[in-house]
């Protein structure tokens, strides 16, 4: 099952979409506060985004640079604006494609299924993605997901850079001072943001089924230790 995230400023149209995305077997969640798209896509992590142009507040070119910042999951456009201008920047921000209303509901579907196939599907092309592994445990820089046999999970960018770093030392301590250089380059950041990204991870493990790998070092840093099996490949 696919999650869907359908940011549409129009009750009729989104709950529309949602229900034929649901008849497919997928879960579609509509976006509800349009001053925080970003935050609700990260806590939601969305194989996949509806988005339209005209939002309140901010427009959907906006949102589609926010959501490139922390995410590469397909994003499709679906606009009354059918001028050829708003679907190039509409691709130019981000998007994978674009879809103009009125919509036959059987067209987005196909261009939804294709762009889930091309991106998780089996003949995703995985084989030219950069990765770390650890003992089965394996991260896709690209497409920001951490798979352990056979289940994946969504990353963000900043989760994915700070695994990244922790699987690259394993199972060796990894200081604050580099972590913080890692994710922020020289900007000032709290230790409480440093620590909830921390914690983000920690969740993104125990969803694989992973816990008790993630290892704090009081007034030191954190490392990385394999708790967990190796996976054989089949």
């Amino acid at each position: 099952m696919y999650t869907i995230m359908v940011i549409e400023d129009d009750p009729k149209i989104a709950g529309l979409l949602c229900s034929h995305i649901e008849r497919y077997g997928d879960r579609a969640v509509k976006a509800l506060d349009f001053e925080g798209i970003l935050q609700q896509f990260e806590q939601l992590q969305p194989h996949l985004v509806l988005l339209d142009i005209n939002l309140p507040s901010y427009d959907g070119f906006y949102w589609c640079r926010q959501i490139r910042t922390v995410s590469t999951c397909p994003i499709l456009f679906i606009s009354a604006r059918s001028g050829k201008m708003d679907q190039v920047m509409a691709l130019e921000n981000g998007a994978d494609d674009y879809i103009t209303k009125p919509f036959e509901h059987e067209i987005v579907m196909a261009k939804i299924r294709s762009q889930l196939r091309r991106v998780y599907g089996d003949y995703a092309a995985r084989h030219e993605e950069r990765t770390v592994e650890l003992d089965g445990l394996k991260l896709y820089l690209e497409s920001m997901e951490i798979q352990w046999g056979d289940a994946k999970v969504q990353l963000t960018k900043k989760e994915t850079i700070l695994l990244e770093t922790l699987l690259r030392r394993s199972p060796k301590l990894v200081s604050r001072e580099t972590i913080l250089e890692k994710l922020w380059d020289d900007s000032f950041v709290d230790d409480n943001t440093l620590s909830v990204n921390v914690t983000r991870v920690r969740k993104r493990l125990a969803e694989l089924g992973i816990s008790d790998a993630l290892e704090t070092v009081r007034g030191s840093g954190y490392r990385l230790i394999n708790h967990w099996k190796t996976v054989q490949e089949p």
